[in-house]
């Protein structure tokens, strides 16, 4: 059935019009597993991973691993009750440009190139994820709010309940296919629910059990694709998880075009929390729960034992409301309810040593020769669609396309239409229907990266202790792309790119130096006990929220 609507409805939608329009999905029930297959699990320790940004992670995956994902934020504040746990959003999936990307980088950019997903977040439970001071936690109360730097304070953060951190990620079409890549199709955009957790005791600096840092990392990832009927392909517990866990299935899955405008509703239920994808374009609709039912499950944070082991869980949201006192104790982030894009992860690679390997031969951007982040690189052979090679590591010398002027509205010239993507459209999230967000956030967790030892030696690494070297744009960036409103088909729409998107009406300082703002030091638990504070944010809060 297609939905009846207008733009003129999407601008205006009330909560019965959503309600109405969300209908069909009222009575999606979650199933079982398809039979099993092998294991296989998300490695958060592969910079080329959809992962949450972890405080410190040369602590977490080791002195000799860095782990970056660049991903600037817009943050969503409101303190009244239901704003952290009930999210709608109106979505525009972005167009790529008529003309195709080259090998040489002359031609178009693609959406695969800027960013291999972008989420909605959210905090959520689980009592066997970081900092472990506690085995309970109770969803959807403000009660759970622990931040305070005293280790004396009874809201001292290394006394938060364990928490995990939800990513509503969207994937772009049009290169290499899950798995290993995050295309599902040639043409069409897919979706997937991610929840990841932490099996590290911050207090105590203890990792959890080898068997379980072999058989699902030290981040573990609950994985489900947004399927039509609500039920999972496969156990998303990343202990049981399986190729087919991954593996995108039209028949079953919702995948969407380019431009198609969507709702996304993100809400807890008795089953767990769930998100509702409505493709106002198609008419189609689908769904996934993190439930039991859908075998979502959390690793057992057991440092002494010599097997590792999950429970069946579902996944709750941790908080009321969404502040700047509402976040996850082991991430990077400071946030809550936020929109972020996954940028910082293609390369163009001539030539690759083996698919999913290292590049051999460099792109156009790596002038003095392969670089050490060319890694994950697949040649055009592996792509869905654009042959084209290249590498999604993390881009830790900032020279690949999404730090370019190729985003939209990153210049002023007439082929911009010809050659950039059509920017994201989001609206401001609403809560408990109609409620409107008061303030809003932006957010880079640039020093994160950059505290890397660079691959240029031209950049020192940024110290997160004092802030030296720590810069936005980051070191090598032609370009960094920042969040701007214009009106659309959801009234107030936030878009991501440069100043010079047609219809812009808010800029917020027009580079991404004014929008994201001065350095951020949070406190996190640490191992001894006692606090440590990490400069790992630009952030920039506002006291309205502008859209």
């Amino acid at each position: 059935m297609r939905l009846p609507v207008t733009r003129r409805w999407l601008a205006v939608a009330s909560a019965a019009a959503i309600a109405a329009a969300m209908a069909p999905l009222a009575g999606a029930q979650s199933g079982t597993a398809a039979p099993p297959q092998a294991k296989m699990h998300i490695n958060c320790a592969s910079s080329r991973t959809l992962c949450t940004e972890v405080h410190d992670s040369e602590q977490v995956f080791g002195e000799d691993v860095y782990v970056g994902h660049d991903e600037p934020a817009t943050l969503f504040y409101d303190n009244r009750p239901g704003a952290g746990n009930d999210n709608t959003y109106f979505l525009r999936l972005p167009k790529d440009p008529p003309r195709l990307p080259n090998q040489q980088g002359t031609g178009g950019t693609f959406n695969f190139q800027l960013h291999v997903a972008f989420w909605f977040g959210m905090a959520m439970c689980d009592t066997e994820s970081a900092p472990e001071s506690t085995k309970t936690c109770a969803p959807d109360t403000d009660a759970n709010i622990f931040d305070a730097a005293d280790p004396n304070d009874a809201h001292y953060i290394g006394k938060h309940p364990g928490t995990a951190f939800m990513e509503m990620q969207f994937y772009p079409p049009g290169w290499v296919a899950w798995p290993p890549g995050t295309s599902c199709d040639a043409t069409k955009w897919c979706a997937a629910l991610n929840v990841d957790s932490l099996s590290l005791d911050q207090n105590h600096g203890v990792n959890n059990n080898a068997d379980c840092l072999a058989k699902a990392g030290i981040e573990p990832v609950n994985f489900a694709f947004i399927t039509k009927n609500g039920k999972s392909h496969a156990p998303a517990d990343p202990l049981l998880s399986t190729n087919a866990t991954f593996t995108p299935n039209p028949a079953t899955d919702l995948f969407m075009n380019s431009g198609d405008d969507l709702i996304v509703k993100m809400h807890d239920t008795s089953e767990g929390f769930r998100v509702d994808i409505v493709d106002l374009s198609s008419g189609q609709h689908g769904s996934m729960t993190a439930s039991v039912a859908n075998q979502f499950g959390q690793v057992i944070f057991n440092p002494t034992a010599a097997t590792c082991s999950s429970r069946p869980y579902a996944f709750h949201p941790m908080y009321s409301s969404s502040s700047e006192h509402t976040r996850v104790p082991w991430a990077a982030h400071s946030y809550n309810v936020a929109f972020s894009d996954e940028i910082g992860h293609f390369e163009y690679c001539a030539a690759v040593a083996s698919e999913g390997g290292k590049c051999t031969t460099p792109g156009p951007e790596d002038r003095s020769g392969v670089d050490g982040d060319d890694v994950a690189c697949f040649s055009p052979a592996s792509s869905t669609r654009v042959q084209i090679g290249g590498c999604f590591g993390g881009d830790e010398d900032f020279d690949g396309p999404p730090y370019q002027k190729v985003w939209p509205g990153s210049t002023t010239s007439s082929m911009d239409a010809m050659l950039h993507p059509r920017s994201i459209l989001f609206s401001s999230p609403r809560f408990g229907g109609s409620g409107q967000f008061q303030r809003v956030g932006f957010e880079a967790d640039l020093p994160r990266i950059e505290a890397a030892d660079s691959i240029d030696p031209r950049f020192p690494p940024c110290n997160r202790t004092t802030g030296a070297n720590c810069v936005n744009p980051p070191p090598g960036a032609q370009f960094y792309p920042f969040y701007t409103t214009r009106n659309g088909p959801f009234g107030c729409n936030w878009q991501l790119g440069g100043a010079n998107i047609p219809g812009t009406k808010e800029t917020f300082g027009g580079n991404s130096t004014a929008e994201f703002g001065p350095l951020l030091t949070l406190t996190y638990p640490g191992p001894t006990g006692t606090p440590v504070n990490r400069i790992n944010n630009f952030r920039n809060v506002l006291n309205h929220n502008p859209c």
